[in-house]
């Protein structure tokens, strides 16, 4: 198992990108390898699962590990077959914007090959 953290700063206020977060509704919005996510539940709750459905029509089954609101952090397992990672991620406030961090955990193939997607993702999150 390999660890990979990568991290964004953008002019995007910590509220409006944990906002971005907490409703996976609109997580299409910002990370473009994700078409849609499916779930019983719009907002970020430990425990929740459900599927996360790529551009190409992958879906990848996940659970929410843990959720701190007033932290803006947390954690989940996304599993695609035999292959499972575990993220966690992180919002502080940076200036007069935010910086958010992403930590994985899994194959390290897996996240070398994910993490250009992951960082551009990134990137598009703390833009306001």
């Amino acid at each position: 198992m390999a660890r990979v953290t990568l991290s964004a700063q953008g002019a995007a206020s910590p509220d409006t990108v944990w906002q971005r977060y907490a409703d996976i509704h609109q997580w299409a919005s910002w990370s473009p390898q994700i078409r849609a996510v499916h779930s019983v539940r719009r907002r970020l709750s430990p425990g929740m699962s459900g599927a996360i459905e790529s551009v190409v029509g992958i879906r990848a089954a996940f659970v929410v590990e843990a959720v701190d609101h007033d932290r803006r952090t947390w954690t989940w397992r996304v599993r695609l077959a035999r292959i499972q990672i575990r993220l966690h991620h992180e919002v502080k406030p940076q200036g007069r914007g935010s910086a958010t961090s992403l930590t994985m955990h899994g194959p390290r193939l897996v996240l070398l090959a994910y993490a250009p997607l992951a960082r551009l993702a990134l990137h598009r999150l703390v833009q306001p």
